[in-house]
């Protein structure tokens, strides 16, 4: 009897982590709402639709569900096979946005490509491909990047030429996200930890000195330094420092429990990007400090899930799908620890969307595409599971 049991078990259908999908959708959800609520005005003035934000993002979930089922559908075999391969599509990406006529400049930088129906951010659909690069890299030659130094620095030195090629466009935050996942990835595959403590230390080097070897990047910290002391100064407010004074000003009118949903006056104009890379402001004006703090506890239950994922494949010896999980895991990591950092004044204005619920084709497109390799990780490892116990039987 308890065979038949565990036979009907194992010849059950498995569609992912149901966890994951809830909390995923439910992300997807409260976005659309919140960044519907935040772009009302400005699309009215701009375009003379309060919903025209809605309607195009209600098209880009449209198109990242077809996206999300047709990276499902590949098997994660082809992206092992070809990991190497795809290092050589990001260099192409990467270089392309920078060839006149190809590229597509706004906001004092050149990082998409205009499709017609949307301009595609070529970073975000690069963490992907790196990220799969990486763990076909450490799974390939793990006992030589994790046992020596030379083997350690060697990712490092595969991520120079990408990582130049985003600072040309320029595009500091996506160099850090990737940096970020590319350093958990190399830790928890076991790196020698003064290795890691030794990359980090000359990778932050690296970072100081392209803040101060730049002045856009210097003017950025500076005005942000200045906000710190006196966030509502006439010279910040009416300055460089006037997104994170008009971010401060929402989350004092929110209070705890918000003005109530549409009730936002930082969005009339006063709050630059607030249904972009500002959008926390704009829901905890609305919504409260409690709201926006359910909102972090709901993305903690999705990045939970995630490393739950990445865990299973580890322990099953499925390294590849293992270091990929963990990847895709701290790409969500780190811009939602950066864009939240920066609605509250921790850091400085990175320009990173967060991830599900701000505005933009590329970002959740690329969101929902990694929400489908987690779901496909996670199959694969349960199926694989499944076919070991037929074989044990």
């Amino acid at each position: 009897m308890q065979a038949i049991m565990q036979q009907q078990h194992q010849t059950r259908p498995y569609y992912g982590d149901s966890w994951l999908i809830v909390l995923a959708m439910l992300l997807i959800f409260v976005g659309l709402v919140m960044m519907t609520s935040a772009s009302v005005e400005i699309g009215e003035n701009l375009h003379s639709d309060p919903f025209y934000y809605f309607k195009r993002q209600l098209v880009f979930i449209f198109l990242g569900l077809l996206g999300a089922v047709c990276v499902f559908n590949i098997p994660l075999r082809w992206w092992e096979q070809g990991s190497n391969f795809l290092l050589f599509i990001t260099l192409l990406l990467l270089t392309l946005v920078l060839v006149p006529g190809i590229g597509y400049t706004a906001g004092g930088g050149t990082r998409w490509i205009n499709l017609g129906f949307m301009t595609l951010q070529v970073s975000e659909p690069s963490k992907i491909l790196i990220v799969f690069f990486m763990a076909g890299l450490l799974s390939k030659h793990h006992e030589y990047i994790c046992s020596n130094l030379k083997g350690f620095l060697l990712p490092f030195m595969l991520m120079a030429l990408p990582v130049l090629l985003l600072l040309m466009e320029p595009d500091f935050g996506a160099v850090v996200v990737i940096m970020f996942a590319v350093m958990a990835m190399l830790f928890l595959a076991g790196a020698r930890f003064w290795h890691f403590l030794l990359s980090a230390i000359l990778l932050i080097a690296a970072g100081s000195a392209m803040i101060f070897t730049s002045g856009y990047r210097m003017r950025r910290v500076t005005s942000y330094l200045q906000a710190l002391k006196d966030p509502f100064h006439e010279d910040i407010v009416f300055g460089s420092g006037y997104q994170l004074a008009q971010a401060l000003i929402g989350f004092g009118r929110g209070e705890w429990f918000g003005m109530g949903l549409g009730n936002s006056i930082q969005k009339m104009y006063f709050l630059p990007d607030g249904h972009t890379d500002f959008i926390i402001a704009i829901i905890a004006e609305e919504l409260g400090v409690i709201s926006v703090l359910v909102l972090l506890v709901i993305f903690t239950a999705f990045i939970c899930r995630a490393l739950i994922i990445a865990r299973k494949n580890e322990q099953t010896g499925n390294f590849f799908a293992a270091y990929a999980a963990y990847g895709f895991t701290f790409i969500f990591v780190a811009q939602l620890a950066i864009n939240v950092s920066v609605n509250v004044g921790l850091l400085p204005n990175k320009g990173l969307t967060l991830p599900f619920i701000s505005y933009g084709g590329s970002s959740l497109l690329t969101c929902m595409a990694m929400v489908a390799l987690l779901l496909k990780i996670d199959i694969e490892n349960h199926q694989a599971g499944g076919r070991k116990a037929s074989v044990s039987a």
